[in-house]
């Protein structure tokens, strides 16, 4: 899900930060854990590709690469979907995900997928992301690594590796700033002001 930035939070008179929600310390820390749930999960890093779904899925699938190598003394293939939008985060009534064309970089036949991103929220975009990965081949398995599910699914998805859960209401929103992205790093909770 594509965040709207804190500096877009506060040009806009509807829109409030309420809080921090993760630091840059507890990123790293989360994708520590998470990098370790996935070697456990699938038994070592051999067959293992991460694909990150483009914005900030991306730097989350190249972060926890390194961090899996460091584990397992193994190199991680990562790639990249591109799932556009337009802005429907702030409402469930939005137009659909669009696919736009990607550069996985490896064949993932046969291979165990880590599909990522940074919120889980109504379920459209990982629909699309699945729809477009397996235009591209067929892997063994595919599980979801989220950073942040907030709840409010609209589809039967459910991530496999989850960062933190954050009930969110439907006026709040969650901005994940990544410093490769963002130049910044934090999750924030931001809330539609009356």
């Amino acid at each position: 899900m594509e965040p709207m930035s804190e500096e877009a939070s506060r040009n806009t008179p509807n829109l409030r930060v309420k809080g921090r929600l993760m630091s840059a310390s507890e990123i790293e820390r989360t994708l520590v854990r998470l990098a370790h749930e996935i070697v456990e999960k699938n038994e070592g890093a051999q067959n293992l590709g991460l694909i990150g779904i483009k914005r900030r899925g991306v730097p989350l699938a190249q972060r926890l690469a390194v961090l899996i190598e460091t584990i397992e003394k193994h190199a991680v293939d990562t790639g990249v979907l591109d799932i556009s939008f337009y802005r429907d985060d702030l409402t469930t009534a939005g137009p659909r995900p669009t696919v736009n064309k990607s550069d996985i970089g490896f064949d993932v036949n046969g291979r165990d997928i880590v599909l990522l991103d940074d919120v889980l929220y109504t379920g459209r975009t990982i629909r699309a992301a699945l729809d477009a990965l397996f235009d591209h081949g067929r892997p063994k398995s595919v599980q979801l690594l989220v950073l942040i599910d907030r709840g409010h699914r609209e589809l039967p998805i459910q991530a496999t590796f989850t960062g933190r859960n954050i009930p969110t209401s439907s006026r709040e929103i969650i901005e994940v700033k990544l410093r490769e992205v963002d130049g910044d790093e934090q999750v924030l909770l931001v809330e539609l002001a009356d």
